[in-house]
């Protein structure tokens, strides 16, 4: 089939190269613009675009699927368009441009996390078990009836970002899968069952941690923000942004936001059990271990989120 495929980051990437590697043909792949990163604000095309280009695929990028987009991909006539994690909207007259729509690959179980941060939402609920869908996509957000999924069990100790990176692979291998089957015309989908949990873009203050909540909840928040937006908390009034942590401490106690090495380990106090903290990043400084960051702190009775 000729496809359109729309994408912007790292974890759009597989699904990418896995059509690429098909025998369908790619007639351009949607993106958003560069943008500015780093401290220099360098503007940097999207991880698609990079390997879009490496493989030698027309681009377009924008970042608004508007009226000039939807002129230009109509005119390719695709027979099918392929999202996965564009960050932008499609609307008629485009989502009916191609002869059989458009698909979605959405990390998640549908109805379950419907939204921009599926993943993140998850691990924050503390779900034990998610994985990935495509569906069809339809004007309401991400409720379009669902061709396949694929589930797994959510790994103990993985941050949002380790979990992405693998629903990114298993879920492109789904999406091809899919894309056979529509060529095929072997494709059946089913409505979703349920009740819908929604999964909003997430914010800096999403990462905040409350110590005076239960270990577990503590814990799944930093897995699901690590490493975006990023867990963070302050300590002498200065912020620090968590990077890693080994767990929780099940035979320690200690109040909540109490920072204390206890046998080399660098525990932080919650509602029930501690926090240990591996690895920090203090405002203004580079990342580093916790106990290096432990013994320069001013004050032997630290606590955090004072």
């Amino acid at each position: 089939m000729r496809l359109v495929f729309a994408g912007t980051p790292a974890a759009a990437v597989p699904s990418l190269r896995r059509i690429a590697a098909s025998g369908h043909e790619i007639a351009t792949v949607v993106t958003r613009r560069d943008a500015p990163l780093g401290r220099k604000r360098v503007l940097t095309p999207s991880a698609v675009a990079q390997v879009a280009t490496e493989l030698g695929l027309p681009v377009l990028r924008t970042d608004r699927l508007d009226a000039a987009a939807t002129d230009t991909l109509t005119a390719l006539q695709p027979d099918l368009g392929v999202i996965v994690a564009y960050g932008g909207l499609v609307r008629e007259p485009l989502l009916s441009a191609p002869a059989h729509g458009w698909i979605n690959l959405h990390f998640s179980l549908l109805p379950r996390w419907r939204g921009a941060a599926p993943v993140q939402h998850a691990l924050i609920a503390g779900d034990r078990e998610t994985g990935a869908s495509v569906f069809q996509l339809v004007p309401e957000l991400d409720a379009g009836d669902v061709f396949a999924e694929d589930r797994m069990p959510v790994p103990p100790g993985a941050t949002a970002g380790d979990l992405l990176a693998t629903l990114a692979e298993t879920g492109a291998d789904l999406l091809l899968r899919v894309i056979d089957e529509i060529a095929a015309g072997t494709a059946t989908a089913r409505p979703q069952t349920g009740e819908p949990t929604l999964a909003p873009k997430l914010t800096a203050e999403d990462g905040l941690i409350r110590w005076t909540d239960s270990g577990d909840a503590v814990l799944s928040r930093i897995l699901g923000t690590t490493p975006e937006p990023g867990a963070h908390t302050s300590v002498d009034g200065a912020r620090v942004k968590i990077l890693a942590v080994g767990g929780t401490a099940t035979d320690a106690e200690l109040a909540p936001g109490r920072i204390r090495n206890i046998d080399g380990a660098l525990l932080v106090g919650t509602a029930t059990h501690p926090i240990v903290l591996e690895r920090v990043q203090p405002a203004g400084k580079q990342a580093m271990s916790a106990a290096d960051w432990w013994r320069g702190l001013r004050t032997n009775e630290p606590v955090a989120g004072a």
